[in-house]
């Protein structure tokens, strides 16, 4: 379980294409603090298990699916990603419950920047459109934000100075695709309230 709240901008060392999936050495030295085999790490907002660390880098095993499903396949060497940990039992909830499972990804539309935020529009798959709400939370990247508007294929975030510098969404151009999580409890809502609602409780 994840908040959304970036700790570290950390750095792709390597990539190793496999068969069916990819090896990716990543640079974070406040994540790997105390990191264990095994652990969670949330890369760009997809939950990763390290398999090695030390000297501040971890591996993690990417599988075909996760690729699939995610913008990992496009990193590379020298990309900037960003990191967060798993939350610890009784730590507080900065952002929103992520889970670091992507539904799906986005593309970065437009960037209008202001003097002291910057709103960004955001391309939606169709079907997560529903999920999304104004002023409901969203995870981009792995950066928990909140929507200002929501439309049926597009939704904009505003990113204070903080988030533009701690993260790599302040050097996403458009064009660029970002990871996408949406809020995990509409989509029970959505389970226990549709046409099969009577099935889905028995």
């Amino acid at each position: 379980m994840f908040t959304g709240i970036v700790e570290e901008l950390g750095e792709v060392v390597a990539v190793e294409q496999l068969p069916d999936a990819s090896r990716f050495r990543l640079r974070g030295p406040l994540v790997t603090e105390g990191a264990k085999h095994g652990d969670s790490i949330a890369v760009n907002g997809v939950c990763l298990t390290v398999v090695e660390h030390g000297d501040g880098e971890f591996t993690a095993d990417v599988m075909a699916e996760t690729l699939k499903r995610s913008s990992l396949g496009a990193l590379e060497t020298g990309s900037r990603v960003n990191l967060e940990r798993p939350m610890a039992v009784g730590d507080r909830l900065g952002g929103h419950i992520v889970q670091g499972h992507v539904d799906g990804t986005g593309t970065i539309l437009e960037r209008t920047p202001s003097e002291h935020w910057e709103l960004v529009k955001v391309g939606l798959p169709a079907h997560l459109s529903r999920y999304v709400v104004e002023k409901g939370s969203i995870t981009v990247d792995g950066v928990s934000l909140t929507v200002v508007d929501a439309a049926a294929d597009f939704f904009t975030i505003s990113l204070i100075p903080t988030t533009l510098a701690l993260t790599t969404l302040g050097i996403k151009q458009p064009g660029d695709p970002v990871n996408l999580e949406v809020d995990v409890i509409a989509k029970y809502v959505e389970r226990l309230l549709g046409p099969n609602a009577q099935e889905n409780v028995k």
